[in-house]
């Protein structure tokens, strides 16, 4: 078993495949064994299994997508979860952007990062959300898709947007019950009930305690620039 801190737990998991082990270099640490928090132990036989049903990936693919998927399983336990979506920094806060797949979320952070000051991508596809002393941060993973943009850091959430293709650019406030069948479409789907519900009570406080909106965007640079500054607008109008 290797050690390393993600999200700020202290994990250990069994690397076989080059990619795993590339991808989570940046977050290797070293404790005691006795200060695991969480420990994943991924059998070869049920990555074997996995190919089978999913051929055209390879093994070291799966190895990879599996052990990210037993990780955010066990991080319900510490009241945490997964937003599938692409987290950019800007200032200091995170911006997270969630979509269906297709619909352009990483080419509209990619927006951020070009026309925006003091931005960098967090994790542009599963970024870790946790809970400290009543603050959402978003934090980088090994577990980040195709493109392996993260980076290992652990960040406040400024607010979480569902973005949807438009030709004009326009950002609303969702309260939490128009937000919550959005994200529940972009997370995980626990493997056992009571992890479900661990999984629904954070998802609660986080649509509660977080500000959650729906932009409308072209993928052009002004939706980059409309979207922060109408996102900050209605925010400060909030405070």
């Amino acid at each position: 078993m290797e050690k390393f801190i993600i999200a700020g737990i202290k994990t250990e998991y069994r690397i076989r495949g080059e990619l795993l082990r590339s991808r989570s270099e940046n977050y290797r640490a070293d404790f005691d064994d006795s200060e695991t928090q969480i420990a994943l132990n991924i059998r070869d036989e049920y990555i074997d299994k996995k190919k089978e049903k999913i051929s055209y990936l390879s093994w070291d693919e799966h190895e990879y997508m599996w052990t990210g998927e037993a990780f955010y399983n066990e991080l319900i336990k510490f009241g945490g979860m997964m937003l599938h979506s692409s987290c950019i920094e800007k200032d200091g806060f995170a911006y997270l952007f969630s979509a269906r797949s297709g619909t352009g979320k990483s080419t509209h952070t990619h927006l951020w990062l070009e026309n925006l000051d003091n931005t960098r991508i967090i994790n542009d596809d599963k970024p870790a959300l946790i809970r400290e002393n009543g603050v959402w941060y978003a934090c980088g993973t090994p577990f980040s898709g195709k493109t392996d943009e993260n980076i290992n850091v652990k960040v406040p959430v400024r607010a979480i947007t569902f973005l949807f293709r438009g030709e004009q650019n326009t950002v609303k406030k969702l309260d939490a019950s128009l937000a919550a069948p959005l994200a529940l479409e972009q997370t995980i789907n626990p493997y056992d009930k009571d992890l479900a519900i661990n999984m629904l009570d954070s998802l609660d406080l986080l649509l509660r305690e977080v500000p959650v909106f729906a932009l409308h965007c072209n993928m052009e640079k002004d939706a980059a620039i409309t979207a922060y500054n109408e996102i900050e607008r209605l925010i400060n109008i909030e405070d």
